[in-house]
């Protein structure tokens, strides 16, 4: 789907005059696309008047554009300008709060929280190493515990019979 979009789309502009309709099509597969659809042209006509067809690199600036939270705002800060970065995805939050180093299932929250105890050089990747932890281990549904190297730190490990 990002392939085909990205054939037919090149540049900020090329999305800004897109049809509706034409985006809605190429990105059916995702949840919400009417929606998604809408956020990215609208989005693009706010990239190219405002910033110059540039994505902003600042926290605030970045939460104008339709379609964009703290969490995508963060991957943008963290991937694409190497800024320090908290993005708290499901992954994170739970695991986080299994180990102790948050306390709330609030992603804002539990992105301040973390602010607070990580390392901003180190933030973006520990965050990208929790997604990851968490798709192969750490499962929301069924936690692989005897696998796991932070279950002797973690409440749900601690609390599992498989050592």
């Amino acid at each position: 789907m990002t392939r085909v979009l990205f054939e037919k789309y090149k540049t900020v502009h090329d999305f800004a005059a897109a049809e509706l309709s034409d985006v809605e099509e190429i990105v059916r597969t995702c949840g919400l696309y009417k929606t998604k659809a809408r956020d990215i042209i609208a989005m693009c006509k706010i990239l190219e008047s405002e910033y110059d067809s540039t994505v902003p690199d600042e926290m605030d600036e970045l939460l104008k554009l339709p379609g964009v939270g703290r969490k995508t705002a963060n991957l943008v800060l963290g991937d694409v300008y190497g800024k320090p970065a908290v993005v708290c995805d499901t992954h994170c939050i739970r695991i986080t709060n299994h180990i102790g180093l948050t306390d709330t299932k609030d992603p804002l929250k539990c992105e301040m929280q973390l602010r607070k105890v990580l390392p901003a050089e180190k933030s973006n990747d520990f965050c990208h190493r929790l997604v990851l932890h968490g798709r192969a281990v750490c499962k929301a549904r069924n936690p692989l515990c005897g696998e796991c190297t932070l279950k002797d730190i973690c409440k749900t490990g601690k609390k599992s019979k498989v050592r």
